[in-house]
């Protein structure tokens, strides 16, 4: 009650406070919340037996890659006689919709329907135990709905505001185009042979973007071995340690890799974690490989963190958030990541 008081008040201040500005509507309010925090509207029956604990078991659950255990989301639920046209405001709100004229339990997504940026995910049920079963089976669908519905949001920022300096290194050295957070010191950035690197420098919170190209020879290339062998054998040359003997190394047991297509471009996606050999420091990272067949290799887009005792959950998003901004010659940059599985319903 109390978290949920808490937000109804940051809501009531941002609503009093926020600039009015185009978008569905000619005023559309700023929406409340951060990013990565999810209301669930829900009845309180509900809420307590398993439709709802099933529910809040996906929300729940880890992030992937990340050394320390950080949840997917932060979760507040409110009843639905309280939400409010102030909670209504809320950046992420999942809306419970169990009612006995639904033949199958179906979602559906609305962006931007009572304040930008704004996304609600309806989910809809006959009863409570198909509403189980669905959520339970549907879960990286509704974590993929927000997640992704978060990265188009930064990309959306980033195309505005991005490090200018980053970017005319990489068509530079590359001829590639990608969109890199302002903070990133590119004016301090370490070249090498087909290898970038930019970093904040800050001690507790350095975010980096490393980026790297090797020769495509067949699909052999993109197995999580040889990804893992080519990533310590770059990071070896270029990302040393503070002695002699440490240099950037992957942790082989904590990796996880999968393929996925975006708007029809094929990517390899790894993530894990870096330690420094002969030395105490580690931290996630998350790379993006895609072949460059104009150019006959792999080009590889990498974030990764080193903040030591604090949570990274956010920031890792941020940097891997930034990767889908890649652009090689032969293919565009991606404006906004399809989020597939939910239907759209048109925002009022």
């Amino acid at each position: 009650m109390k978290r949920l008081m808490l937000y109804a008040c940051t809501a009531l201040l941002l609503l009093t406070v926020a600039s009015c500005k185009k978008g569905p509507t000619l005023f559309t309010p700023t929406s409340s919340g951060r990013p990565y925090e999810v209301l669930v509207v829900v009845q309180p029956d509900v809420w307590k037996n398993p439709a709802g604990r099933a529910l809040f078991n996906v929300l729940d659950t880890d992030v992937p890659g990340l050394p320390q255990a950080e949840r997917m989301f932060r979760i507040s639920h409110v009843a639905n006689r309280d939400y409010d046209t102030i909670l209504k405001l809320f950046r992420n709100i999942i809306v419970v919709d169990i009612q006995d004229i639904y033949s199958a339990p179906k979602m559906k997504g609305q962006r931007d329907a009572h304040a930008s940026p704004q996304n609600i995910l309806t989910i809809q049920a006959h009863d409570q135990a198909s509403f189980a079963d669905f959520v339970s089976k549907n879960g990286k669908t509704i974590i993929d709905y927000f997640v992704k519905s978060e990265f188009n949001r930064q990309l959306s920022l980033l195309k505005e505001e991005h490090n200018n300096v980053i970017a005319a290194d990489i068509q530079d050295m590359f001829g590639c185009s990608i969109w890199m957070p302002r903070e990133l010191q590119g004016e301090a950035a370490k070249k090498g042979k087909n290898f970038y690197w930019a970093s904040t420098n800050k001690a507790t919170a350095d975010l980096n973007f490393v980026m790297y190209t090797y020769p495509y020879r067949d699909t052999d290339t993109f197995t999580l071995d040889y990804f893992i062998h080519k990533r310590d054998s770059v990071m070896k040359v270029n990302v040393p340690g503070a002695r002699a003997g440490m240099y950037m190394a992957t942790d082989s047991l904590m990796v996880d890799m999968r393929n996925v297509s975006v708007n029809g471009t094929y990517m390899q996606e790894v993530r894990g974690l870096w330690y420094i050999k002969n030395d105490m420091m580690g931290g996630p990272f998350v790379s993006h490989a895609v072949v460059d067949e104009a150019n006959g290799r792999v080009v590889v887009v990498e974030g990764f963190v080193y903040s030591p005792s604090r949570l990274k959950r956010n920031i890792m998003r941020m940097m891997e958030a930034s990767l889908y901004s890649l652009s090689i010659p032969q293919i565009a940059t991606i404006q906004e990541i399809p989020i597939v599985g939910v239907a759209k319903e048109t925002s009022k």
